[in-house]
């Protein structure tokens, strides 16, 4: 497992995301298809967001991305989404046309983490890596209040 490095950070948080254009309509083929990977490209390396892996089919977008800690999931879609949205506007005027609303990107999108590290790794590290003492855990022993 390889590890990224912030300023005073060290981390691995994967996403995968998906997302479509409205009504599903299948126009990223071709040149807008090659614009939409350029500008996710642009977008991410704009926040030191690693792309891991990606797809542009017809109708949606998949990608799989290493974000830094400090930047949510919502707003890294809201980036991408906005952003390309702008720019696939300002550069394919006939999509105009066709989305009238000015959304080329449907409302939601799919988002799930990769995990990387499993309970048993975190269990095998805790029980090696600090001085057990009975009360130096986080763990409630009993319901609040009582």
């Amino acid at each position: 497992m390889e590890y990224r490095h912030g300023s005073h950070t060290l981390y691995n948080i994967e996403y995968h995301f998906v997302w479509v254009t409205k009504y599903r309509y299948k126009v990223l083929a071709g040149d807008i298809g090659l614009q939409v990977k350029e500008l996710v490209r642009q977008i991410c390396a704009a926040f030191e967001i690693e792309i891991i892996k990606g797809v542009v089919s017809k109708d949606h977008v998949h990608i799989l991305i290493s974000a830094p800690p400090n930047i949510a999931p919502s707003e890294i879609m809201r980036r991408i989404k906005g952003g390309s949205s702008r720019k696939l506007f300002e550069e394919f005027p006939r999509l105009k046309k066709q989305y009238w609303g000015r959304h080329f990107w449907a409302r939601g999108y799919f988002c799930a983490t990769v995990g990387q590290v499993t309970d048993e790794m975190i269990q095998e590290y805790l029980a090696h890596h600090v001085e057990p003492r009975p009360n130096d855990n986080f763990k409630m022993d009993r319901e609040p209040g009582n």
